[in-house]
């Protein structure tokens, strides 16, 4: 298994990346058309960019293979839900995606071979869960951020709780540019929250507040920051890493104990993703919690 405390992050070369069909409001094949070799180049130098970032801050990457035909396959996030070394694998709502369901299990397989990982299971046929990015692991209340309403089902969340043995908090998306809940939330090791409230129902976003432990741990992301995936970020340490980030935001998360790091990643955002989408943590633990924040 990893070693205690060391991050480790699945993530793909996205040498077969693009925008060749639309399955959100972020994605226009037209548009990467016509800027194809360019934005083509960019990618492989943002995602590089980021491995650097992240192996920089002490990161181990274990990498998936890229394969042809499935561009997205890029965002490893979607992947699986991970924690105490046990894997739930996604299951795809859209065609487009479904191709890349064998591929992740092959490597989630290899990585219990590995010993990396002591289980894998995947979901019955047609309950739609896609995987981290809407599913979002909080280690300080113990429990999980579930998104749903737009690409997973309500009705994971009980398989979700029964396969890890925690609760699982389920928070609807009512705006489909915030397809996963990845776009919209994100937890940091503090205990603190940053959200971007627009993306969720009335009675989420009261649910949120109530399970958060209070207002007080909500950091709200304004229409600017959301427009740049700035809420889909990664943190490591003390150190949040995003694609984009405003000075409100950053001062916000800087109150909070975190410095922000900015890892340009324009082109992934031409598909609804940015730093989170583009990594899968392996290494959670459900005996490494925080402790609870008051209620």
């Amino acid at each position: 298994m990893t070693s205690a405390g060391k991050p480790r992050l699945v993530m793909c070369r996205p040498d077969y990346f693009e925008v060749s069909y639309a399955i959100n409001p972020w994605m226009d094949p037209k548009s990467w058309d016509g800027e194809r070799d360019e934005l083509t180049r960019r990618s492989q130098a943002e995602w590089q960019s980021l491995v650097q970032v992240f192996t920089g801050l002490g990161a181990d990457v274990e990498f998936l293979a890229p394969v042809p035909g499935a561009p997205d396959l890029v965002f490893t996030a979607n992947a699986a839900i991970v924690l105490d070394g046990k894997a739930l694998l996604a299951r795809f709502l859209d065609d487009e995606r479904r191709i890349e369901e064998p591929f992740n299990e092959a490597f989630f397989r290899n990585l219990v071979q590995r010993g990396m990982l002591r289980d894998v299971q995947t979901l019955p046929k047609g309950m739609y869960q896609e995987g981290a990015g809407d599913c979002s692991w909080d280690p300080t209340r113990g429990h999980f951020w579930a998104g749903h309403g737009q690409r997973s089902r309500l009705e994971s969340v009980d398989l979700i709780e029964d396969y890890f043995g925690r609760k699982v908090v389920p928070l609807e998306l009512v705006d489909p540019k915030f397809y996963h809940v990845d776009t919209c939330l994100s937890v940091l090791p503090s205990g603190h929250i940053v959200y971007y409230p627009p993306a969720f129902s009335p009675d989420s976003r009261r649910l949120l507040e109530r399970e958060a432990g209070g207002a007080a741990w909500l950091i709200a992301a304004d229409d600017e920051d959301a427009a740049t995936l700035a809420v889909n970020m990664v943190c490591i340490g003390d150190t949040v890493v995003m694609a984009a980030c405003g000075e409100r935001l950053e001062a916000s998360i800087n109150k909070v104990g975190f410095n922000v790091v900015r890892s340009p990643l324009t082109s992934f955002g031409m598909s609804g993703g940015a730093a989170f989408c583009l990594t899968l943590r392996i290494d959670h633990r459900s005996d490494r919690q925080s402790s609870r924040v008051a209620a």
